[in-house]
């Protein structure tokens, strides 16, 4: 009979290093990769999470990460390693008040949650959840603050790469900095520059992850395997991975999460940290959520757009949001664009979707005036020219325009070739709108900095420039010297 067939199959036990399961991840082309991960770092993670989480008989998970996500492992791993009821939520629930009300319905003690659905959840009437875990994206001091009291709240970090987790926090406190933890039992987490040496505690570098939880690589990508798990600058034959994530360890052992190496953006030559300006907006009261993308201008160019969910039942003033930033950072870290959600667009996996955020309009930030004198007619005549911009205003900022270090010296140049003045690049940064520069533009007007451009005859012999006068000089001062000479030698 079939059932006398499947007694005597054998089925091979697997070792620890064996294949446990294949999870795709989203790629930086677009294209997703599979992760190829073994038995051998599922042990070391289902212990911290008995122990730390405190997982009994009685506890009750939720499991509310989509399969395709490797949170859902973890969600598996915390019900079996502690033998406790797993809380199934529906498919259609995604957040908000569905998940709230499953979760005080069911009575969910312990539950991983990522970020930006934890956002969504109001935490007040939910008496029964003791553990909540999140992760997946950045955890903000703002979510700490409406969660971490009367429950334990931890921080959990790691890469599909490294079996679901690699370190997880303490539980936090409010006011306490939000730290990604310290590595699990026998993983090892190491924070190396760019010349793959170990950074002072402080100081930021990209993580490198070792130790028996990590993937045995991509599924038939052998090119990105190795441009990901690359040797260890220890011991014989060792691995790391390569997280793109850049942190700093700080005073107690425990890592602080500054961002992405990829989410870093250069904005007129100068190189930003997307969260920094997150940290600024979240300090709002009525913000409840911010996140900020570098999109592409209309001349080229890299431009902020910061998105904002407000806290329920408050409303975002985008002009408060621009004068609080102006009032923290420098002028090339204020987004030139703010965009109010009414929710947060979340992927399968529970992670912001960035992709879906909405196309921003980049508006101007002040009403149009227009030119009035001719100075600034052919000022603002030089901004539409080089920087794309359409009919330009007296108020309009050569930066929020979309300038940049590189196009501001073509436009100093256009300007005083118009206007015969003897403007310099670091006026254009210090008066960039129009009105601005044309009262400058008119001050310098007929200064003696530079001779007048004009057709000359051309002599029989033409006057050495002062550089070639230097280097005739110190010919004739000495004659032998070898100072100028360039040895070549061609075969």
């Amino acid at each position: 009979s079939a059932a006398a067939d499947l007694d005597s199959v054998v089925l091979p036990v697997p070792s620890l290093d064996d294949a446990a399961y294949l999870i795709y991840t989203s790629g930086s082309t677009g294209v997703p990769k599979g992760v190829v991960v073994t038995h051998r770092g599922l042990a070391d993670m289902a212990t911290l999470e008995r122990e730390r989480f405190e997982v009994e008989v009685g506890s009750r998970t939720l499991s509310f990460a989509s399969t395709s996500f490797d949170a859902s492992v973890l969600e598996l791993m915390l019900a079996f390693c502690g033998g406790a009821t797993m809380v199934i939520a529906p498919t259609d629930v995604f957040g908000g008040a569905e998940l709230a009300h499953l979760l005080a319905e069911q009575s969910v003690t312990h539950a991983f949650i990522t970020p930006a659905a934890l956002a969504s959840v109001d935490p007040s009437e939910l008496t029964a959840l003791t553990v909540v875990v999140t992760g997946g994206d950045a955890c903000g001091p703002e979510l700490v603050e409406r969660w971490a009291p009367g429950r334990s709240m931890f921080n959990a970090y790691g890469p599909t790469e490294a079996t679901v987790f690699s370190s997880v926090s303490e539980a936090m406190s409010v006011g306490e900095p939000v730290t990604i933890g310290s590595p699990i039992s026998g993983s090892a987490q190491l924070v190396l520059d760019t010349r793959m040496r170990p950074v002072p505690v402080g100081v930021a570098g990209e993580l490198y992850l070792a130790g028996p939880g990590l993937a045995r690589g991509y599924h038939d990508r052998l090119g990105l395997t190795a441009e990901r798990f690359v040797a260890a600058p220890f011991g014989v034959g060792e691995r790391m991975y390569r997280t793109g994530d850049v942190v700093r360890w700080n005073s107690s052992g425990a890592l602080e999460y500054v961002g992405r190496s990829d989410f870093q953006v250069k904005v007129r030559g100068f190189r930003i940290e997307l969260g920094e300006i997150d940290a600024v907006i979240a300090a709002l009261h009525e913000v409840d959520f911010v996140t900020t993308l570098g999109v592409d201008g209309s001349a080229g160019n890299t431009v902020l757009v910061s998105y904002v969910l407000p806290v329920a039942g408050h409303e975002v003033d985008t002009d408060v949001l621009r004068e609080h930033v102006a009032g923290s950072l420098p002028a090339h870290m204020i987004p030139s664009a703010f965009v109010v959600l009414e929710s947060i667009p979340l992927t399968p996996a529970g992670k912001l979707d960035r992709r879906a955020l909405p196309t921003p309009e980049l508006e101007r930030s002040t009403a149009y005036r227009a030119p009035r004198t001719d100075h600034e007619h052919r000022i603002a005549a030089v901004f539409a020219e080089l920087l794309d911009g359409g009919a330009i205003g007296i108020d309009d900022s050569f930066f929020e325009l979309g300038g940049n270090s590189l196009v501001a010296t073509r436009v100093i140049a256009r300007v005083n070739a118009e206007l015969g003045s003897g403007l310099r690049v670091l006026d254009l940064f210090e008066a960039p709108t129009v009105e601005a520069l044309a009262v400058r533009a008119t001050d310098s007007v007929g200064s003696p900095t530079r001779p007048a451009l004009v057709p000359m005859e051309r002599p029989d012999r033409v006057p050495l420039s002062q550089a070639q006068q230097r280097m005739w000089f110190i010919n004739q001062f000495d004659t032998s010297s070898a100072a100028y000479n360039i040895p070549l030698a061609v075969q």
